[in-house]
C-alpha cells in the first residue's frame, strides 16, 4: 500500500523573466509585466507530496519533522526574500519561472529521500495560478 503525505512551506521571493539576449521590447512583449526590469515579487505556497510504503514499525511513510527540515534548508532557505534571478545559483542562466522553479524545488529535494519514495511539487506563484512537477 503506498500513501501520500504533503507539507506546506511559503517563502517570498522577486524575480523577472526574460531572455537575456532580446530586447526589452521583446522582452515586454513575451512576458509582459513580468520582464519588468525592476522586478517583481511573489509570495509562492508549496506543497511537496512524497509517496511511499508505510513503514510497519514506525507507521510514517516519512518522518515530518524531516520532511520539514529538508523544507527549509533546501527551498525557504536558499528562496526566501531572495532576487531569485541575481541570488540563487541555479537561475543564473534559467528563468525563474514557476515551471522553472518547481523543478529546481524538485531536484534539489529528491537526492534526500529514499529510492523507494516518489516526489511531487506543486508551486503557487499566486492564488489561481500554480504548477505541479512530478519528475
Amino acid at each position: 500500500m503506498r500513501v501520500t503525505v504533503s507539507r506546506k512551506a511559503h517563502f517570498n521571493a522577486a524575480h523577472r523573466l526574460y531572455v537575456k539576449s532580446w530586447d526589452d521590447a521583446k522582452n515586454e512583449a513575451i512576458f509582459g509585466k513580468c520582464s519588468n526590469p525592476y522586478f517583481h515579487g511573489h509570495n509562492y505556497e508549496l506543497i511537496v507530496n512524497v509517496t511511499g510504503t508505510i513503514d510497519p514499525v514506525t507507521g510514517y511513510v516519512m518522518d515530518m519533522k524531516v520532511l520539514k527540515d529538508l523544507i527549509k534548508v533546501e527551498v525557504e532557505d536558499a528562496f526566501d526574500h531572495k532576487n531569485l534571478n541575481e541570488q540563487v545559483p541555479e537561475f543564473a542562466d534559467l528563468i525563474p519561472s514557476a515551471e522553472n522553479i518547481a523543478v529546481v524545488i524538485y531536484n534539489k529535494i529528491l537526492p534526500h529521500l529514499d529510492e523507494d519514495k516518489t516526489l511531487d511539487i506543486v508551486l503557487y506563484e499566486t492564488p489561481r495560478n500554480f504548477v505541479k512537477y512530478s519528475g
